[in-house]
């Protein structure tokens, strides 16, 4: 009997380096796909934006007009839509930077805070803005985000989600004051420059799904341990 042939030389696995190994531990798991997804969203914003300039902000006429059936299309749109560069770039790095922290949490996560945040918000214009006024901006959307990230710490009390919420405090958690507060009470003496109420409902939004997201956690951990 013939000795068997070898089939070629075989070479020792090559361990990855320690540099690839400590990256890999310290970037979450969905970095890279919530870094593109993120970045694309942004990308879409600017070339609406220059849509927008090119037509003259002829595409704020998409935005959310109260109690108006027409306007409801708004809230799917609105988001998308900006008055101005000035008004886009104060919302594309908290855009950017709180997306990408909410995707990390996995695209179904995600998906159904962006959802609800969206919705929310934009209707909570819709009902309660001032009348022949269309509310365009991602805004609402941004305080969602930010009130979740803050506000899931609350509920799943696990030290990452809490220490999270905290820095986002410290950086961003002014924005309700100024962006909630006093505006609606420059609203009350007549002047009306920003939607206060997007960012409100967006915020209340934002805790609502902090809830829903941490609760439905809790009951698949619980379905999960074996009796």
């Amino acid at each position: 009997m013939s000795a068997p042939l070898p089939s070629g030389p075989s070479f020792p696995a090559v361990p990855p380096s320690a540099g690839a190994t400590e990256r890999r531990r310290w970037l979450p798991e969905n970095a890279r796909v919530a870094g593109i997804t993120v970045g694309a969203f942004a990308v879409v914003l600017v070339v609406v934006q220059v849509v927008n300039a090119l037509m003259s902000d002829g595409l704020v006429r998409y935005g959310i007009e109260p109690r108006s059936v027409d306007g409801l299309l708004g809230v799917l749109t609105g988001p998308f839509i900006h008055a101005s560069w000035t008004h886009l770039w104060s919302n594309l790095i908290p855009f950017v930077v709180l997306g990408f922290l909410v995707m990390v949490g996995g695209v179904k996560q995600f998906i159904s805070v962006t959802v609800l945040v969206w919705l929310i918000s934009g209707l909570g214009v819709w009902l309660i803005a001032p009348a022949h006024t269309d509310t365009v901006g991602a805004s609402g959307v941004v305080f969602g985000w930010l009130a979740y990230l803050v506000a899931r710490g609350i509920f799943t009390r696990t030290w990452q989600h809490i220490l999270l919420g905290v820095l986002l405090l410290a950086v961003w958690g002014s924005l309700f004051w100024t962006g909630i507060v006093q505006v609606a009470v420059r609203d009350l003496s007549g002047v009306v420059t920003v939607s206060w109420q997007g960012h409100l409902f967006g915020a209340i939004g934002g805790v609502l799904a902090a809830f829903l997201v941490s609760s439905a956690d809790r009951a698949n951990r619980r379905r999960a341990i074996p009796s």
